[in-house]
């Protein structure tokens, strides 16, 4: 079977290799979803352990369309009586970007209308109460090209359940996953990001390095499909858990300006079971010093536009550049959607990174001052947080 995960602009490099790393068949990358073979099994799996993926869709099908006929036809041929049963529910939505149909609630009407004739000739009923099993279709037309897909998620796999609570402007658990994966976080080097909010990019952080699988805690759209066993769901839930590295030594630390943001991430480092490895507390991100270890900063400030204005971040930026000059060999991740950020900062990033925080376009600036090797000691390193 073909299945596509969706993924954040500039996450697809990522997603790409998380799916061949829990050993699936890549077969197509397209701007936010990755195409790849697996079975209706390993939908379960699937799910759970994708870190940067937004949601897994089956493919029903693939073709091209540029009427609305062949739209119609095309869906009709498709075998949709594989999961939705006479009674389900099927609504439909989708995106189409640079297609000839270019209206979503006339592409909605004919592939519902599609689908219906598809199924009445196969159930031999006139009237569908939809009031059975919920199979949420999503279509995906780019260039006249169409994917046709039921959604295995439900709610999407950003949502890992722990961050009931958040601060203004939250950072999504994808991208966060992201940052901390590119900062290279080790067991000997302390993850620190000084302007924490809800403490996303902490809890990235950990789970990341204990292999806690992402959907560990919560559930999805699939469990209930009838096609997909509860013995797969359970293997699939035992096999996350076991894969967890108990023996992990990883410390972060989550601070910020904001108590009430400290108050948030506590709750939340809680809810993922991360408090072994995450210390929380209050305190000014222009204030923080090395203490004598190795460090990484990784930190999503204030793009001005929720939380500052404008003349305040490009002020915050300054001063950020000034005192992390000051933290001797860290190495320093900064996520901004600020064009002139490197201006700002007072120095040139060693890479930068395109990347999208929801709609907005930002860079990941990386800078590395000095030369962190994994197995170095540590003087006074304590894997064990008190």
């Amino acid at each position: 079977m073909k299945f596509a995960a969706t993924c954040l602009f500039g996450l697809e490099k990522l997603l790409g290799e998380e799916i061949t790393e829990l050993g699936y068949n890549r077969m197509e990358t397209i701007d936010g979803r990755v195409i790849f073979e697996a079975d209706v099994e390993d939908i379960p799996r699937l799910n759970i352990n994708l870190r940067y993926a937004e949601r897994v869709y089956i493919i029903m099908g693939e073709f091209n369309a540029s009427s609305f006929t062949e739209l119609f036809d095309e869906t009709a041929k498709l075998p949709w009586e594989d999961f939705i049963g006479e009674k389900d529910v099927f609504p439909v939505t989708g995106h189409s970007i640079k297609s000839t149909l270019t209206s979503i609630p006339d592409c909605q009407s004919i592939i519902k209308k599609a689908i219906v004739k598809r199924l009445t000739s196969v159930y031999r009923v006139s009237w569908f109460e939809e009031i059975g099993i919920l199979y949420k279709v999503e279509f995906f037309m780019l260039k006249d090209r169409t994917w046709l897909m039921i959604d295995t998620s439900g709610a999407p796999l950003h949502k890992r359940g722990y961050r009931t609570e958040s601060n203004a402007a939250p950072i999504r658990e994808t991208l966060a996953a992201a940052l901390a994966t590119i900062a290279r976080p080790r067991e000997d080097v302390l993850f620190w990001d000084p302007m924490c909010g809800s403490g996303t990019i902490p809890i990235e952080a950990a789970l990341l390095m204990s292999n806690t699988a992402p959907g560990i805690n919560r559930h999805f759209a699939a469990e209930s499909f009838p096609q997909i066993d509860a013995d797969w769901w359970r293997e699939a839930f035992e096999e996350a858990h076991d894969n967890i590295k108990t023996d992990c030594c990883f410390e972060a630390y989550a601070s910020d300006i904001s108590e009430d943001c400290v108050r948030i991430t506590r709750d939340n480092i809680a809810r993922a079971g991360m408090g072994r490895y995450i210390k929380a507390f209050q305190r000014d991100a222009l204030s923080i010093v090395t203490g004598g270890r190795r460090g990484t900063v990784v930190c999503n400030p204030p793009y001005g536009e929720r939380l500052m204005t404008e003349e305040e971040t490009f002020r915050l930026y300054r001063d950020m550049g000034r005192h992390f000059k000051t933290l001797d060999s860290w190495q320093i991740y900064i996520i901004s959607s600020a064009d002139n950020f490197e201006a700002l900062y007072g120095r040139r990033a060693d890479k930068v990174r395109k990347l999208y925080n929801g709609m907005i376009r930002c860079s990941y600036y990386q800078y590395f001052k000095g030369n962190i090797k994994s197995g170095a000691k540590n003087s006074g390193f304590n894997c064990k947080i008190n």
